[in-house]
């Protein structure tokens, strides 16, 4: 009986290697920092997205984006593009260059744990523009109030700080690791989204996520766990 749970398992393995061995982990480790979180108007942790673009073909394939805004819900407002505009401008946009890779997406609830983690597999030595768009909701300062007093108008979309863009060029050699770039401030502006240079308007949107980095893997075989199936066996048995 051992026996050929040992040989099933060897082929298991055999089978895995093959499917795998043309593949890498790209393997996204982000810190949220809550000190950050805590001291904004709601508390609330950050909606962001993480996507690649490769770079020979300038294909994108979506890794994650936080599900409020990936379905757009919002409380009673239908959008806000405001939130990540960078990212509604190019997979909202299906106008422009839409392909299958577009479609391929991970959505999920904002994380309430301040450790995220997640992965996405590519072909080994692959080219890849990774881009990780973030904003706090009520991350206000003097520069983004709640209620601007010289032109009367409100933050109608509680975005507070513009959303943060970051960067890294990556290439998916086993073992290489990188740390994303603060690239630019996006912002919506006029109905349109804008990249502008971080400047001094910033005060502690960059601080959100203070921990960031990309480790490149290979693809983990589960073994099987030999000790566990022979006693569920022997259970069998006796229960005949």
């Amino acid at each position: 009986m051992i026996a050929g749970v040992v040989v099933a398992a060897i082929a298991a393995a055999t089978v895995w290697y093959f499917k795998n061995w043309h593949k890498a982990l790209i393997e996204f480790d982000i810190h949220i920092n809550p000190k950050a979180v805590y001291l904004s108007t709601y508390a609330e942790p950050p909606q962001f997205a993480i996507w690649l673009e490769n770079a020979d073909n300038h294909r994108k394939k979506q890794i994650f984006v936080t599900n409020r805004v990936g379905v757009g819900d919002w409380e009673g407002k239908a959008d806000v593009p405001v939130a990540i505009p960078h990212w509604v401008k190019v997979f909202r946009a299906k106008e422009t260059e839409a392909d299958d890779d577009d479609e391929i997406v991970i959505s999920g609830a904002t994380p309430k744990d301040e450790y995220f983690r997640i992965d996405a597999e590519v072909r080994p030595g692959s080219k890849w523009t990774v881009w990780i768009e973030m904003n706090l909701a009520g991350d206000y300062n003097e520069f983004y109030p709640q209620f601007n007093r010289i032109t009367h108008e409100e933050d109608e979309f509680a975005c507070g700080q513009p959303a943060l863009l970051y960067k890294a060029d990556i290439k998916a050699d086993n073992g290489a690791e990188y740390v994303p770039q603060l690239y630019s401030m996006s912002l919506w502006e006029d109905g349109e989204n804008i990249l502008k240079p971080v400047d001094a308007t910033i005060t502690s949107a960059d601080k959100v996520f203070d921990e960031m980095k990309i480790s490149i893997k290979r693809p983990k075989f589960r073994f099987i766990n030999l000790k566990k199936v022979e006693n569920q066996d022997v259970l069998k048995n006796n229960s005949k």
